[in-house]
């Protein structure tokens, strides 16, 4: 599995299927990109200036809103994930 460095964030995005509007197939590119996620792996936490770790304040298994445009776009063993700082999160979803 991947392991996050720092203050990263590695989440799993559902699987958006095509979507139809008026019989008509949307590309993938053209649907709206989800904001919600679950949360894969965590990073050891942000090293401050004076050398203090910060840890993170979500964890494994934690659903998460984001920042709509945030991260970057992996693909690891056949599978997409989404890797991002901790502060492109935007809530934890209870």
């Amino acid at each position: 599995m991947l392991k996050p460095l720092g203050d990263r964030v590695i989440l799993d995005e559902p699987q958006e299927e095509e979507q139809t509007v008026g019989g008509i197939v949307l590309a993938s590119n053209a649907q709206d990109k989800p904001s919600t996620a679950k949360v894969v792996a965590v990073g050891d936490g942000r090293v401050l200036d004076n050398g203090e770790k910060v840890t993170p304040s979500v964890k494994v298994g934690d659903n998460v809103l984001f920042d709509k445009y945030a991260g970057t776009e992996v693909k690891y063993d056949g599978k997409s994930y989404l890797v991002l700082h901790e502060k492109d999160l935007v809530a934890v979803i209870d």
